[in-house]
């Protein structure tokens, strides 16, 4: 009898992802807590150009998605391809480290231009064009590799986590070549090819489609995997989860318009974008319900273990967020909502609650695997972790809920006479309140953060102790 063949995985690449992972989630959370208390107290920016909120602003937002969201995306189907394929990840092990500092690299020029100033003067534009010539090499290598594993599978079908990882690698290519289309007129400048409406809409093309297929169909590629296996139950449907697969990224793509309404955009324009949004409830609903089901049978399990809570309640925020969208994509309601702290709101309630918490949940399941460890360290501070991100979940989405609805009326708010009732400054000094509540929840979440640092530190660096759960059942196995 011939014995199984054992496949040993390249996971010094994952180790090295789910650091620099940790990293950047700290740093990246830091300058938002930073922005947060800079919004309610404008004199916390000093006397340096590089401390004020229009450079400190894109360097949080892209550290939080691009380089802690993409060091998780990286670190996860790293992780994932191989084991649901059989195979060891393709390439070398210095041409895989090659892809990991070049991303780096490209994080760091990117964070060093904004705090310097050296930007596209475009919204959505990360970094120079060398910055982003250097990002197209190191994403399309990656994406050989991700393809070269699983052409080389020795499982006869693709695992659907695997479709969500590729549509994440393939389409956020197109979307960043496409909107970074330039010409280089010097080291550090480049003449953008678009103008007018045609850059709004390219611009918003890509944004929308970023948080479509990168903060989207990326961290579904997590809950596929990681959630069955820390359950220990199948996909509750899979077939659920092909119908999710493709509804998602045949509609995502059409969507990005309604964040132009009531613009020069042409109106036939704005309401497809609306239109394609609202459709979005379906595939993205049958996801999330998908995901919770998985739980069949072991709903008792989150009892006990906070990884799987911290999942579960991800999806319940992916569900929270995927119905707001389309809410706020309907013509009626954006003009409440557009340009105001709901959108803020909005966009944290995703961030924080769906793709923060499932990429704790894959890390914290993930650190002891790759370091060889029964468990965390410590699951009394993952519990830490858990209530201090949601107490700042909580604090920080309900404080600009109303912010925002409280914004959006009173810009709308008119005398007797046809005049505004309240001027710019009056509305931004009634809000401020509200920001003070934003920055403790802000501080809450990044303390949480820290506390997953040290957790993942003492995880690493001690000595393998089984938890007493693990000790009962090799004690009852020994006896029996």
């Amino acid at each position: 009898m011939n014995s199984p063949k054992v496949v040993r995985y390249n996971d010094s690449i994952v180790k090295l992802y789910t650091l620099a992972a940790l990293f950047w989630g700290f740093i990246g959370m830091l300058v938002g807590l930073i922005l947060a208390i800079q919004l309610t107290y404008p004199e916390f920016a000093f006397d340096t150009a590089w401390s004020t909120f229009g450079r400190l602003r894109p360097v949080h937002t892209n550290g939080v998605i691009f380089a802690f969201g993409g060091n998780v995306l990286f670190a996860t189907s790293a992780y994932v391809v191989q084991r649901t394929c059989g195979v060891r990840l393709f390439g070398s092990d210095w041409f895989l480290k090659a892809i990991f500092w070049g991303y780096q690299i490209f994080l760091v020029t990117v964070v060093y231009g904004y705090i310097h100033g050296i930007t596209q003067s475009r919204e959505y534009a990360e970094g120079q064009w060398l910055s982003n010539y250097l990002l197209v090499v190191v994403w399309v290598s990656y994406l050989l590799v991700y393809l070269k594993t699983i052409m080389r599978r020795t499982e006869p079908h693709i695992y659907v986590a695997n479709w969500f990882y590729l549509a994440f690698l393939v389409v956020v290519a197109v979307l960043y070549v496409g909107n970074n289309i330039s010409i280089p007129i010097s080291w550090t400048t480049s003449v953008y090819v678009f103008s007018g409406v045609q850059s709004a809409m390219i611009q918003w093309w890509y944004g929308h489609n970023a948080v479509g297929f990168f903060l989207t169909a990326g961290f579904l590629g997590i809950v596929y995997y990681f959630i069955p296996k820390r359950a220990n139950r199948p996909v509750y449907s899979y077939r659920l989860s092909i119908l999710h697969f493709w509804g998602l990224v045949f509609l995502y793509i059409w969507a990005g318009a309604h964040h132009l309404h009531y613009t020069a955009l042409p109106d036939w324009t704005q309401t497809l974008g609306m239109t394609m949004s609202l459709m979005l409830w379906i595939p993205s609903w049958g996801g999330m319900v998908n995901g919770i089901m998985t739980l069949s049978g072991a709903w008792h399990k989150l009892r006990e273990d906070p990884v799987l809570r911290f999942m579960v309640i991800a999806l319940a925020f992916y569900g929270m967020a995927t119905f707001e969208g389309p809410v706020m994509a309907i013509k009626s309601v954006n003009a409440l909502s557009h340009y105001t702290e709901w959108t803020i709101s909005h966009v944290h309630s995703g961030a924080l609650g769906w793709v923060a918490f499932i990429s704790f949940g894959a890390l914290y399941y993930m650190i002891p695997k790759l370091w060889h460890k029964d468990e965390m360290y410590s699951m009394r501070l993952i519990n830490w972790h858990l209530w201090l991100a949601c107490i700042g979940i909580v604090l920080y989405v309900t404080s600009m809920w109303a912010a925002g609805i409280m914004q959006g009326l009173m810009w709308r708010s008119y005398d007797e006479m046809g005049f505004l009732k309240y001027s710019f400054v009056e509305i931004v000094a009634s809000l401020k309140p509200l920001y003070a509540i934003r920055a403790v929840g802000g501080a809450f979440f990044l303390v949480g953060m820290g506390i997953m640092i040290y957790n993942s530190y003492k995880t690493i660096y001690s000595p393998n102790v089984k938890n007493k759960k693990s000790q009962a059942l090799e004690e009852q196995v020994a006896i029996g």
